[in-house]
């Protein structure tokens, strides 16, 4: 790894990222102007951001709040536990020690920020015997732990290890190389019977023993409750964007959506996102009295992403959709399955419910959410069973009337390679143009923005979409 990327601690350089940021949106016009001028750099990423207004500066101050307490935890006596994003963290807040550090968050933060990305960070774990087909998305900032450029981690707890094999084995790895205790919660190979409930809920049980056993400090039960009761009001806020994105044209920007799975990995359950969500749906339901798009112009087509979005430099997968008049529908991250979400298919026990009665509903509710996860859900078996990737694909294809998919994911996902070219010769028999993009989400070396960007202008032209 260059000796120049370790100047600074890579949270650190987040936080004051996103403190600068924080700044830049609450000055005046003719403050902004002149500071674009000086920092060409960022500016074509800080741009689009700040353009969605209100939302935006309560986004950046979330990252800015979530990387400033981990660069503190030592400071303030707490252990950061290493997690991964099909994680919820709600909790890990319900511990007095504990502040968790998601990897892919990371992951994407450098791929918008820096032209260099994080390769030197993926290149690493290959230097220490991590597999370079590993996953980018975890690789993108374990090689900045692995090699000290960041925060020292305690321990490391994920979710759905068996679901994502290169997830799971990233996690595994640098618990081994550093040295940490590791905990892995098994995933459910069904959602509905009760045998494999009960195993999830005593598993998510156990992963509380290992935290209070590896000093995350105490379990604070009202503390939970009060989590989880905002998370019922941060569901219903999401679901009401998720109702507003089913009229036409879609008022709901396009850029929201990584803004809520963003920080529904790194603040569930915290006030400051219920706020943010607040925010989007004054955003989105102001266009929709209007009769506009979230786009601020024409919607020519409606594109649903059915695994993960293009975290190309400067966001160039949003400004590409932006530019070509093209609604973003959301993907896979962004849909979580919540009991009373607007694209819930009426099957028993596939979708999570939140019960605060008492300890035990908190708990079971926490596993239930965890199993429903997006990729723990939809990413665990043959991808045209019950309950999994064809039929949500489809039926949120239908639900918010898209015009056609769009599969981005990365080389190391073979869950998804292995079956992709079946699912898009599914979705279109049933009338949905599918795109497979063959670019590494995190990893512009596989296939630069500007090669992506020429094959999407190809089919849209060539469907007859735009």
């Amino acid at each position: 790894m260059r000796p120049e990327l370790k100047e600074y601690a890579l949270d650190l350089l987040f936080a004051r990222s996103f403190e600068i940021a924080r700044k830049t949106a609450r000055s005046s016009e003719k403050e902004r102007t002149y500071l674009m001028k000086t920092v060409p750099y960022i500016s074509g990423i800080l741009e689009p951001i700040l353009e969605q207004g209100k939302p935006a500066i309560t986004f950046i101050e979330l990252l800015c709040d979530y990387y400033t307490n981990i660069v503190n935890a030592k400071a303030n006596g707490k252990k950061v536990v290493m997690t991964t994003f099909c994680f919820d963290p709600t909790i890990f807040y319900a511990f007095s020690n504990l502040v968790p550090l998601t990897l892919e968050v990371g992951s994407v933060i450098c791929s918008f920020l820096w032209k260099r990305g994080s390769f030197d960070f993926m290149d690493f774990c290959t230097e220490v015997g991590f597999s370079e087909t590993g996953c980018s998305a975890q690789r993108g900032t374990l090689g900045a732990y692995l090699s000290g450029t960041g925060a020292e981690i305690d321990m490391v707890a994920i979710n759905m290890g068996g679901v994502c094999d290169t997830n799971g084995n990233a996690y595994s790895f640098a618990a081994q190389y550093l040295g940490k205790p590791f905990y892995g919660l098994d995933y459910p190979s069904e959602l509905t019977s009760n045998e494999v409930a009960d195993y999830h809920h005593r598993d998510f049980r156990n992963l509380i023993r290992f935290i209070e056993d590896n000093g995350g400090g105490d379990f604070d039960i009202d503390r939970l409750r009060e989590l989880l009761n905002e998370k019922i009001i941060q569901d219903e806020l999401t679901n009401e964007l998720e109702e507003l994105q089913r009229l036409v044209p879609n008022p709901v920007p396009g850029l929201f959506h990584m803004m809520i799975y963003a920080c529904r990995y790194t603040w569930t359950g915290d006030k400051k996102f219920t706020r943010l969500l607040r925010e989007m749906v004054e955003v989105a339901s102001k266009n929709a009295a209007k009769g506009i798009s979230g786009l601020g112009k024409e919607e020519k087509c409606r594109a649903l992403l059915i695994y993960i979005d293009n975290f190309a430099f400067n966001a160039g997968m949003f400004q590409w959709f932006h530019n070509n008049q093209v609604s973003h529908m959301g993907n896979l991250l962004t849909r979580f399955f919540p009991h009373n979400a607007p694209y819930r298919r009426d099957v028993p026990g596939t979708c999570y419910r939140i019960d605060t009665t008492d300890l035990d509903t908190m708990i079971d509710s926490l596993a239930d959410i965890n199993a429903r996860m997006p990729m723990t859900r939809t990413i665990r078996g043959p991808y045209d069973a019950p309950n999994m990737w064809f039929e949500d694909s489809l039926s949120l294809a239908q639900i918010y009337r898209a015009d056609c998919c769009i599969y981005n994911g990365t080389p190391g996902c073979r869950n998804t390679w292995s079956n992709v070219k079946l699912i898009m010769r599914d979705l279109e028999r049933h009338g949905f143009p599918t795109h497979l993009v063959y670019a590494d989400a995190f990893d512009g070396r596989v296939e630069s923005w500007e090669t992506t960007a020429t094959r999407l202008d190809e089919f849209f032209n060539i469907r007859g979409l735009l």
